[in-house]
């Protein structure tokens, strides 16, 4: 049995990258929190285990991290540094209240036949681009349908959307694990200096020409005062708020479309009855999270599945290990929209839970339910190309014909 030393080292490898699930089989066996060696890592532990990692992600005495320094001359941890997804209490609450309060149910669910419409146009648009059985790659529609609906949630201009892709990327890249070479830390800063700009003047834009929009209603409170946040923080967490909810969704998309089909049986069931969809999705997202890693610090010693993690130790918690727990679901490795239990952690758990959960959730079910109804004999031209990132498990391309 190998130590957790070198299952983590492994998962670093292109293999280890490409298909972490064997390695996370490995850490199960040892227990749901692995003990490092002292001194050959960062981390003191990694949590694997189901309830081990919902513990450690609800418990706040596991600080958020981003950066050793706590005002870092990065440009890049400057401006993630300053959203509610890096800060913990009280800040972290603070920001949130700001976004729960215009990201309501109400005005969630009011949204949801816009989603629905935008699905369908950019289907339409697929279904062009693969007419004649060309090969087209669906990473691009995958892309699309996020940003898209994001875009028009917050009024970006539909002209703007394909700029947001290469400085996301570059922002991603230097987050995920050993992505911290000098030519990806400058990528990402210049990415987070051009995206602050952005969001800088269409804040401004706002205050001349008012629209009712999110970014419209966030400048509103933020100019009357009952924000509780300044303008560079509503910045910052525009910034995050755009990267984390596209990338995730277009990961969803890829990996539940590699997922179905290769299960022909869930693909015809999925087309006769379209409200599949939901369990679908939470499958997907138990089976292939997107979100693959997660940092914390412990700010007083606790007490974790019965490891004594000491003050100060940086913690590795591994939703996608965690989501594939034997004890948590049987036969784990099997993709099965059908079982009793579909609780993931891909989400996140407890205060720091994923705000925009609702609207990917939307988004999956609006692209599932469609997308074999309108092309019933869809199928993978070629072998999909899986992205390098261990932080986020997606792909590079994946080519498909219409049928």
């Amino acid at each position: 049995m190998r130590t957790a030393n070198e299952i983590l080292a492994a998962l670093g490898s292109e293999d280890g990258r490409r298909d972490p699930m064997p390695l996370f089989a490995e850490l199960h066996r040892i227990g749901p929190v692995c003990r490092l060696a002292p001194g050959s890592s960062p981390y003191a532990v990694v949590v694997n285990g189901y309830d081990a990692a919902q513990e450690a992600l609800k418990d706040t005495r596991f600080h958020r991290l981003l950066s050793a320094d706590p005002n870092p001359k990065e440009l890049v941890l400057r401006r993630l540094g300053g959203s509610m997804m890096f800060r913990n209490e009280p800040d972290h609450l603070r920001m949130r209240k700001v976004f729960q309060a215009v990201l309501t149910p109400r005005r969630l669910t009011g949204f949801e036949p816009v989603v629905d419409a935008l699905t369908e146009e950019l289907l339409d648009e697929l279904g062009k681009g693969g007419a004649d059985r060309k090969v087209v790659d669906f990473v691009d529609f995958a892309y699309r349908l996020p940003i898209t609906v994001i875009g028009t949630f917050l009024g970006i201009p539909r002209s703007d959307l394909g700029w947001f892709r290469d400085r996301t990327q570059r922002i991603d890249e230097y987050l995920d694990l050993g992505g911290k070479a000098p030519e990806k830390l400058a990528a990402a800063n210049q990415a987070a200096g051009e995206l602050n700009d952005y969001y800088a003047r269409m804040i401004a834009e706002r205050r001349i020409r008012p629209r009712d929009d999110l970014v419209g209603s966030l400048v509103h409170a933020l100019d009357s005062g009952t924000s509780g946040i300044d303008e560079q923080e509503l910045i910052d967490n525009l910034l995050v708020l755009v990267n984390a909810s596209f990338v995730t969704t277009m990961n969803l998309l890829t990996n539940g479309l590699e997922l179905l089909l290769n299960q022909s049986r869930l693909v015809d069931a999925l087309r006769d009855d379209p409200g599949l969809a939901s369990d679908c999705v939470e499958e997907i997202l138990r089976h292939q999270s997107s979100v693959q890693l997660i940092s914390r610090k412990a700010s007083t010693d606790i007490e974790l599945a019965g490891e004594t993690i000491t003050e100060g130790s940086l913690v590795l918690i591994l939703p996608g290990a965690a989501n594939r727990d034997p004890a948590k679901h049987p036969d784990a490795d099997t993709f099965d929209p059908g079982r009793d239990d579909l609780q993931h952690l891909s989400f996140g758990a407890g205060p720091f839970y994923c705000v925009g959960a609702a609207l990917a959730r939307m988004e999956g079910r609006a692209a599932f339910a469609q997308l074999f109804q309108r092309f019933p004999g869809l199928q993978l031209a070629g072998e999909p190309v899986r992205s390098r990132s261990l932080l986020l498990r997606g792909h590079q391309s994946m080519p498909i014909r219409m049928g």
